[in-house]
């Protein structure tokens, strides 16, 4: 791999974890696009396991916002979409279902922007969980179903509860990816490469979600929802 290669790699990993430690989620919608660009070994496989890392040190400095009921409901819901969408792409064209969960984020964020508050209840909790699974086994984009039902939650909270969500569906997905052969000493060692950018990116962003903390929380939930659902669109129908 050239030196340009590993550069991008860190630069990447490093906004897109600036990004989720300040909001809550959205590195994989900056990182993954840069590092299959530079080596398509990168993904899923050390791509996921990337953002495990920085689940797990969001989870230990978020650690007092974590709800672990909450947790538990949307993991509920997660597990048996994950397995539904696993056998759904092999019937149904992906290009579709991407189109689709695209377009029902942007609904999700136009009802918020109105006025409506969401909040994490049980039943909404199995519903974007549910939602949140399929949607990352088909797009790779599970982050912002399960962040609309936070975004007027205090901003710890959320990072908390989200980043506890995020490490066991990532620990999943990796060990699905072992048993399907799909992840092994190469992939562990390409996995590494992102430590510097994660690391960083997480530090730099302590100061981010300070910031975020002081009344923007929602707005940066929207936005980067936004972001993620246009990304889909545009790789989709283009």
């Amino acid at each position: 791999m050239s030196g340009w290669g590993i550069a991008l790699i860190v630069v990447a990993t490093m906004t897109g974890a600036f990004v989720q430690g300040s909001v809550g989620f959205g590195h994989n919608l900056i990182a993954a696009p840069a590092m299959a660009f530079v080596d398509d070994r990168l993904v899923p496989g050390p791509a996921i396991l990337g953002a495990t890392v920085l689940t797990g040190l969001m989870l230990i400095r978020d650690r007092h916002g974590v709800h672990l009921g909450e947790v538990r409901t949307a993991l509920i819901g997660r597990v048996p979409a994950t397995i539904v969408a696993a056998l759904t792409v092999a019937y149904l064209p992906d290009r579709s279902l991407a189109v689709l969960f695209a377009v029902l984020v942007l609904v999700a964020v136009a009802i918020s922007a109105t006025g409506v508050h969401l909040r994490p209840t049980s039943s909404r909790l199995l519903g974007a969980g549910a939602l949140s699974g399929f949607m990352a086994t088909t797009t790779s984009i599970g982050g912002p179903p399960m962040a609309m039902l936070y975004a007027n939650e205090d901003g710890r909270r959320m990072r908390g509860t989200l980043a506890g969500f995020f490490l066991v569906g990532s620990f999943l997905s990796v060990g699905a990816l072992v048993v399907a052969g799909e992840f092994g000493a190469e992939s562990l060692r390409l996995s590494l490469l992102q430590v510097p950018g994660i690391v960083a990116g997480f530090v730099a962003s302590t100061l981010g979600a300070r910031r975020l903390d002081a009344g923007h929380t929602r707005t940066a939930v929207l936005g980067v929802s936004v972001l993620g659902a246009g990304s889909v669109l545009v790789k989709t129908l283009l």
